[in-house]
C-alpha cells in the first residue's frame, strides 16, 4: 500500500508484533508529559512500573486486543489497537509518540495502516474509533482516513476541557475504494 510522506522526512512506516525489545521506547513515552497527558496515560508513573505494565502487555496479550507497534526505520513511533471480541468488528485506536513527532502526518499514517490491517489481514467487515471533541487532530485523522461519524459517546475531559467522544465507523466496501 502506498501512503503519503511524512512532511519532515521521508519515512516508511509499517506495523509489526510488539516484542520486549520495544519496551525502552513506550517506558521512555511515560517521560513526555505532554504525549501522557494527550494519551490519557497516567502521568509521572516511575519507569519500573511502565517497564512491568509494557512487560505484561507484550508477554501476555489479551485475547480480544491486539497491540501492534508502528515503526519507521528502526524506531518504534507509535501502536495501534484493534480490540474487541466481535469476529467482524473491531476498535481502531492509535498513538504517535513521543509528542516531539507530532504534526508530521505521523497519526493519519499509523491509523491508516490500521484500517488496512484490520481489513485486509483479519478480514474485519468493520472498524469504528472514538476520538474526543477537544482533540481536534484526532477527530480530523479519522475524518481524513473516509471514517464517518455514527454518534456521541461518552463525556469525557480533555486536558482540563468538559468533551465528549464523537465515534465513527467505516466499512470494508467504503474503505477498498479508497485503498
Amino acid at each position: 500500500m502506498n501512503l503519503p510522506e511524512p512532511r519532515r522526512r521521508q519515512e516508511r512506516v509499517f506495523l509489526r508484533s510488539l516484542g520486549l525489545a520495544d519496551v525502552a521506547a513506550y517506558v521512555s513515552w511515560g517521560r513526555d508529559r505532554r504525549f501522557c497527558e494527550h494519551a490519557g496515560w497516567t502521568v509521572d508513573r516511575s519507569a519500573a512500573e511502565l517497564e512491568a505494565h509494557w512487560r505484561v502487555l507484550i508477554e501476555q496479550p489479551k485475547s480480544d486486543h491486539l497491540r501492534l507497534a508502528a515503526v519507521a526505520g528502526d524506531e518504534v513511533v507509535g501502536y495501534v489497537d484493534l480490540a474487541g471480541a466481535e469476529p467482524d468488528r473491531r476498535e481502531l485506536g492509535y498513538v504517535v509518540g513521543p509528542s516531539e513527532r507530532w504534526g508530521r502526518g505521523l497519526g493519519g499514517m499509523v491509523a491508516r495502516l490500521g484500517l488496512a490491517y484490520g481489513f485486509d489481514v483479519l478480514g474485519l467487515q468493520e472498524i469504528w474509533a472514538e476520538a474526543v471533541d477537544a482533540n481536534r487532530a484526532s477527530v480530523r485523522i479519522l475524518a481524513a482516513l473516509g471514517m464517518t461519524e455514527i454518534g456521541r459517546g461518552d463525556d469525557e475531559p480533555f486536558l482540563g476541557t468538559v468533551s465528549y467522544y464523537r465515534r465513527f465507523s467505516i466499512g470494508r466496501t467504503a474503505w477498498e475504494p479508497s485503498t
